[in-house]
């Protein structure tokens, strides 16, 4: 049974302005010549009954941030929030438990900004719907000490419509006037119009009106969401639930295209980590003997598109782009 603590809604936004107002955020960091992407992978995330484990994945979480970070886990994690941050985690839990972020993943990212000095109750697990985080194993809180979790429906979206390129679009009020830092906790799987969803994609789940970017196979919507003031500004870091991946039928949870990767995907840098992420799943597809995203009329080149001189949201150029695999 779902437990909800309910607060008057004029209240919460005046507790949850206040937090986001009251501290500074920092800026958008330059781009570098060469960008990390750590594929952490470990069989023993799961036990017989296939079932994610707790203590394993934290391990894993552990090893993929120092991989990236190349320091220990903890100043890692200190090195992207302050004490005084209010952490907004995106997580993606369209597709139901099949093929949601784990809640475990998002447990293990909890205790390490903890860790790392923000109080529980500065970090806000979110989505698009109430509905959609209970369906994918969250229960929805608005109050106490705990972390918070819930969707935009809760919370509702801004009055300004903000725009960049091809997007017009009202942002949650929890990303534009409550969080300091958003962290990305996408899913790793294929998409029936937009050819990949990971990192990029996963912040449609900010904005009011997603329905309207997935002509032209979404691009360049996709890169011209990222590029929205608030969000481009206070993403730090995604970190991909690849312990389940899907190569086909997506967004929807389809079990005959799904495999246990076992694996977290991590980087700062969000074309980048797509572009691993669409090279994954091309690779599960051949595999599988399916066509190529390309030749499926599916191509995800909005990657590509964020990446470019306009968009400057990261590197998706494959030889500027290092791979680091960690196994455990």
């Amino acid at each position: 049974m779902v437990s909800r603590s309910f607060i008057n809604r004029r209240k919460f936004f005046q507790t949850a302005g206040a937090l986001a107002v009251a501290w500074p955020v920092r800026g958008v960091v330059q781009q570098p010549s060469e960008s990390r992407v750590v594929l952490a992978t470990a069989e023993e995330v799961r036990n017989r009954n296939r079932s994610v484990l707790s203590a394993p994945l934290q391990r894993l979480l552990d090893a993929a941030m120092e991989s990236c970070f190349q320091v220990k886990a903890l100043q890692a994690w200190k090195s992207l929030v302050r004490p005084e941050d209010v952490v907004g985690l995106k997580v993606n839990t369209l597709a139901g438990r099949g093929l949601s972020t784990h809640p475990e993943l998002v447990q293990a990212v909890c205790e390490r900004l903890q860790e790392a000095g923000v109080a529980a109750s500065r970090i806000i697990i979110w989505d698009r719907l109430n509905r959609d985080l209970e369906r994918g194993g969250y229960k929805i809180c608005t109050s106490g000490p705990s972390p918070r979790c819930y969707g935009n429906d809760a919370c509702g979206y801004t009055q300004q419509v903000y725009e960049y390129g091809s997007a017009a679009s009202r942002i949650s009020r929890l990303v534009v006037e409550t969080c300091t830092v958003l962290i990305n906790l996408p899913i790793l799987k294929d998409h029936g119009i937009v050819g990949a969803s990971a990192g990029l994609k996963n912040f449609f789940g900010a904005i009011d009106n997603p329905n309207k970017y997935h002509d032209a196979v979404g691009d360049p919507y996709v890169a011209d969401v990222n590029m929205l003031e608030p969000i481009r500004r206070k993403h730090r870091l995604t970190i991909c639930d690849a312990l389940t991946a899907q190569c086909e039928g997506g967004p929807p949870f389809m079990a005959q295209w799904c495999w246990p990767m076992n694996s977290l995907l991590v980087s700062t840098d969000m074309p980048a980590l797509d572009r691993i992420g669409w090279e994954l799943i091309e690779e599960k597809r051949r595999q599988m003997k399916l066509p190529s995203l390309k030749q499926a009329g599916r191509e995800p080149r909005y990657i590509l598109t964020a990446a470019d001189a306009r968009h400057g949201l990261g590197i998706a150029d494959r030889e500027r782009i290092k791979l680091v695999r960690c196994t455990l």
